[in-house]
């Protein structure tokens, strides 16, 4: 009996606290604070409308139809894709896709699968001393090391390697991430860190105890101690060494040909030239050729579609590596310039394309967003005049990207506002450049929210010859698009793919997201070779604006893709404009 009078009364001990603290909150808010305007109305309640608009964001995907993308049966497709799951549905797509959408012509006799070519390959440059043969259509799209963590590089990295198609550095350049699968290296362009025996003892002993992540983690600690670029190394797990590019070894020690055990790099440039400049910003050439005896090719960013300004990354992502890797100051905010330094017109920036295919012997292209004619004759214009002349300095492809595309960081209002999404922007650029007959010197490259199969096809009917995709393998990398990629919200992202806190970031499993990356991409190879065999394609190559069409909004089926987009794209028509006035 006294065992239970004692038990009462803590509990009634307890519900006075609460009820204590309940009044002490009750009054804070209503008389004390004045920071919130709704809790001096509705004190303590009123708190759970912030509880609420906190969950929305991590919790919105899962209810509700998607609003974003065209339906939420496509970003299943992309996470049952990275499982290497069936991706069948039974009954119905849970959300249709809506009206307007391409269709695809089926053949009245259709091909098996195995009938369907599965060389993929794309050639960039074939003018060049050193073209690039990419061996797939596909490419992971530009995203830094920088916005993406470490961990999350070198879970893309190997899963580029594992699945053999191209990547794109992003605006941060190549970093020390990027040499993660590169074991069989000449120390002459190495700079080698060996632990202590004790120290690989240590090591031992927590990878027994517990992981190789928090093994290599304790490692890595003993033994650079505080050394503020201690992360611009990697580890190599087979020779238990720390290794980074030696950026400062003469251009001869450094590979004449791109190492077979690393990936298939496209190398962006951006305006704030990252990894090729010098400490004042200024395009470092030898730097650059340096970079390049590890990538393929260059992709120029003039633009990104969901933000024309520069890329901008807060202070809290710009640590000590990310400043080491961008040849910056640490923990300031980083935000390029809105302009391309070398692009002050066309002409110059052309010239300048040339000094690199000089300098690196292999294509070089650039990025760029389509909102009217203007955006592309004039490139178009002086690529003709070139050819003529016998000047080869002008972009060997041309990266579209959509309107909305980008997927991480950008002023809200510049989302929705600028540029065409990619199907009309690709239409649209193609057009043009057959117009002006340089289509065949030129690749087309598309990329803006494109995540499944279908998507591929389609934008390929229209007259890219490559895509790159960056929702899609973010997704496949464990992304759950909580929105959180900025960092400038209070929070970080969840999985540890997109930001720099550490405690987020040693917690990603590199090696499994990597194997997903790689399925990703496998599974959207062997979906458009089933679409290519219900179309009665045998390759990639016979696609054209003839092999779909469109279903309107009124459910009206146009089978002229050249009458479609003439309706959609009522532009080049304003005569007042200043583009037109200067013609």
């Amino acid at each position: 009996m006294d065992i239970l009078n004692e038990f009462f009364l803590y509990i009634e001990i307890i519900i006075l606290v609460i009820l204590v603290i309940i009044l002490a909150w009750y009054v804070h808010d209503k008389y004390v604070q004045r920071d919130h305007q709704l809790l001096v109305n509705y004190p303590i309640i009123g708190r759970l409308r912030y509880v609420l608009e906190e969950a929305r964001e991590p919790f919105r995907q899962y209810f509700g139809d998607e609003k974003f993308y065209e339906s939420k049966d496509k970003l299943d497709w992309v996470y049952k894709a990275s499982r290497d799951l069936p991706n069948y549905a039974s009954f119905s797509p849970s959300q249709p896709l809506p009206k307007p959408k391409f269709m695809l012509r089926h053949a009245t006799i259709v091909l098996n699968e195995d009938e369907v070519d599965t060389d993929f390959s794309v050639t960039f440059g074939s003018n060049r001393k050193k073209p690039f043969t990419a061996k797939s259509i596909i490419a992971r799209s530009a995203m830094s090391d920088g916005s993406i963590s470490p961990e999350g590089t070198r879970a893309f990295v190997r899963g580029s390697f594992m699945g053999d198609f191209p990547i794109n550095s992003g605006e941060g350049g190549l970093t020390s991430n990027f040499f993660v699968t590169h074991q069989n290296y000449d120390e002459k362009y190495m700079e080698i860190v060996n632990g202590t025996a004790f120290q690989k003892q240590v090591k031992t002993a927590v990878l027994k105890l517990f992981n190789g992540a928090l093994a290599a983690d304790a490692y890595r600690k003993l033994v650079f101690k505080d050394n503020p670029e201690a992360e611009t190394y990697v580890f190599d797990a087979r020779t238990q060494v720390f290794h980074r590019p030696n950026w400062n070894a003469p251009l001869e020690f450094f590979p004449e040909e791109v190492p077979e055990d690393m990936p298939d790099i496209i190398l962006q440039v951006s305006s704030g030239l990252y990894s090729v400049r010098t400490k004042d910003g200024k395009f470092d050439p030898e730097r650059y050729q340096k970079v390049m005896r590890f990538c393929k090719m260059t992709e120029l960013k003039i633009a990104q579609g969901a933000k024309q300004t520069g890329g901008k990354l807060i202070a809290e992502k710009v640590s000590p590596a990310i400043a080491y890797y961008r040849n910056v100051e640490a923990h300031k905010d980083l935000f390029s310039p809105n302009r391309f330094p070398y692009a002050n017109s066309i002409e110059e920036l052309f010239d300048f394309i040339g000094q690199m295919q000089e300098l690196s012997d292999k294509p070089v292209g650039i990025k760029i967003v389509i909102s009217d004619y203007e955006n592309i004759v004039p490139y178009a214009k002086e690529i003709k005049k070139r050819i003529e002349e016998g000047n080869s300095a002008y972009p060997d492809y041309i990266s579209i990207d959509g309107g909305s595309g980008g997927s991480a960081t950008a002023p809200i209002e510049m989302m929705e506002r600028i540029g065409l999404n990619i199907r009309d922007s690709i239409y649209l650029v193609n057009k043009v450049l057959e117009e002006y007959g340089v289509r065949k010197q030129v690749k087309l490259v598309a990329s803006g929210k494109l995540l499944t199969p279908d998507d591929i096809i389609v934008i390929m009917a229209l007259g890219a010859d490559f895509v790159q995709i960056a929702r899609g393998f973010m997704m496949s990398a464990g992304c759950i698009r909580a929105r959180y990629c900025s960092g400038t919200t209070g929070h970080d992202c969840p999985v540890g793919l997109a930001t720099q806190n550490k405690e987020k970031r040693k917690k990603y499993f590199v090696h499994k997201q990597a194997k997903k990356v790689r399925d990703y991409h496998k599974n959207l190879l062997k979906s458009v070779r089933g679409l290519l065999a219900v179309m009665g394609l045998k390759n990639i190559n016979e696609l054209n604006k003839h092999k779909i069409m469109f279903l309107d909004r009124n459910s009206k089926v146009h089978d002229n893709i050249d009458d479609v987009f003439g309706r959609i794209l009522d532009i080049g028509k304003d005569m007042e404009d200043e583009y037109h006035e200067s013609r």
